[in-house]
């Protein structure tokens, strides 16, 4: 409208402006051009097809480490019009978890309080085997992980001694399941001559363990359910892989958003934690 009045009459900018009562910083006010996401989609993608269970968020992260400096709001418009959206399915909620038991408190140091349990998985042809993972409660780190088609107490055993490099670094207590292998005497024998408490949860409780069964729980989401296996070495290659990505490089939201390890090193000098071993 004020470039047709002008046209008409020959009159000021100011003049037309003050006619049809509009300011003259809208008048020259200029779109500006969006800013292209190309770079940000490419780099979006290739994150997500490698990282295949990563959801939206640890993307986000692995995207800031990079130094791509776009809010999360913009990220997530982007990360949504390329289709990436997981939609996992989440479990209902019962109504017994509403009295579920209180725990004992989170680790407060390094080696306090270890947690571990088994997984099954099966080989390309339908066989089935095991493997026996082990955390650190407080770290969150992944100390093992260790295959094997029929895992014994004598086996658990030697996992311990291998991550524990003969008993020199030893945790305080163990947290683990009824099984047949943590009821056994061997292991029973090696947590008494170590001075190591085995703290059973109780029957039909998972929810007593609640560090290894998140862990587990991943472990499974982007390492059991998207590899092929071929044999033991080959799933312990593997497994050794994963473990090494989880501990150094994979973001944990419990952790301030840290891997594993840059927690341990953030929190190694304080008087109140000791030193982890293992990579």
């Amino acid at each position: 409208m004020v470039c047709n009045i002008r046209m008409k009459y020959n009159i000021s900018v100011q003049r037309c402006c003050k006619l049809v009562l509009l300011h003259k910083s809208v008048f020259y006010y200029k779109a500006k051009g969006r800013r292209s996401d190309k770079l940000l989609r490419m780099r979006m993608n290739e994150i997500a097809a490698v990282r295949v269970r990563y959801g939206f968020w640890r993307i986000h992260i692995l995207l800031r480490r990079e130094g791509f400096m776009d809010n999360h709001k913009r990220m997530y418009r982007v990360y949504c019009e390329e289709g990436l959206n997981l939609r996992s399915k989440r479990p209902k909620r019962n109504r017994s978890a509403a009295h579920r038991q209180p725990s004992e408190g989170n680790a407060s140091s390094l080696n306090e309080c270890w947690s571990m349990d088994f997984v099954c998985d099966q080989f390309y042809n339908g066989n089935r085997f095991r493997a026996l993972t082990v955390v650190d409660n407080y770290s969150r780190k992944c100390l093992a992980i260790h295959a094997g088609k029929s895992l014994k107490g004598s086996d658990v055993v030697q996992v311990m001694e291998a991550i524990t490099f003969g008993n020199e670094v030893l945790p305080k207590r163990v947290k683990v399941d009824n099984g047949s292998e943590f009821i056994s005497k061997v292991l029973d024998k090696w947590a008494y001559e170590n001075n190591v408490e085995l703290d059973f949860s109780r029957p039909g409780k998972p929810t007593d363990n609640p560090f290894i069964e998140s862990f587990n729980g991943s472990f499974r989401d982007e390492c059991l359910n998207a590899n092929w296996f071929f044999s033991l070495g080959d799933a312990q290659e593997k497994f050794d892989i994963w473990r090494e990505d989880y501990n150094v490089f994979r973001p944990h939201s419990s952790l301030g958003d840290m891997s594993p390890n840059e927690y341990i090193e953030k929190n190694e000098n304080s008087p109140d934690s000791l030193i982890m071993t293992g990579t």
